[in-house]
């Protein structure tokens, strides 16, 4: 597995951080088949009163993420590499769960990954981010599956069944709402 470790906002890591960051993402890729995660994306920032921590590590159709704020770098990349853990041994139960539905039971057996496209531009003050998706058919289900892996409150998805752009969101109360498109 290669690591890409990026330090931002003048935070300087040294061999002993790259080296503490693979420790912790070794105990991570022994729950995969070797090969199948071929890169780890480590973001470690540094602010006035804590660090943060930002591990993505795309596998086949999916993105495992964590962010984690501590006041101690080391204790945030702990942290990070935990709640991926849990993520990923969650995801590993609902898989067993679900070993007829093609395609998902791949996830932790095929050397294959499948990273969506992202690039990023910045515009006069307005647009900070573009982010290019490729959209994929997939249940309801399997898209609130994904907006709870990547820790995020929404998910853009292709509905497989109607084919549809729609977004999964997750409302003000805790429960899920979907936006689904259509033609005029």
């Amino acid at each position: 597995m290669r690591v890409e470790i990026v330090g931002k906002n003048g935070f300087e890591f040294h061999e002993r951080t790259e080296e503490l960051v693979r420790k912790r993402l070794q105990k991570i890729e022994n729950f995969f088949k070797d090969g199948v995660i071929e890169t780890a994306r480590v973001v470690l920032k540094k602010y006035n009163t804590y660090y943060a921590c930002e591990i993505t590590i795309p596998v086949k159709g999916l993105i495992f993420r964590s962010e984690v704020k501590d006041k101690d770098f080391k204790a945030a990349i702990d942290i990070a590499c935990d709640k991926l853990l849990s993520q990923i041994r969650r995801r590993k139960d609902r898989v067993k769960n679900k070993l007829e539905k093609e395609g998902i039971k791949e996830v932790y057996r095929s050397n294959q990954l499948d990273m969506d496209d992202i690039s990023t531009d910045v515009f006069a003050g307005e647009l900070v981010k573009n982010k290019k998706i490729s959209l994929k058919p997939m249940t309801v289900e399997e898209a609130l599956d994904q907006m709870e892996l990547l820790g995020h409150d929404f998910f853009v998805f292709q509905d497989a069944a109607s084919h549809k752009v729609c977004v999964v969101y997750t409302r003000d109360d805790g429960n899920y709402a979907i936006i689904e498109t259509s033609e005029n």
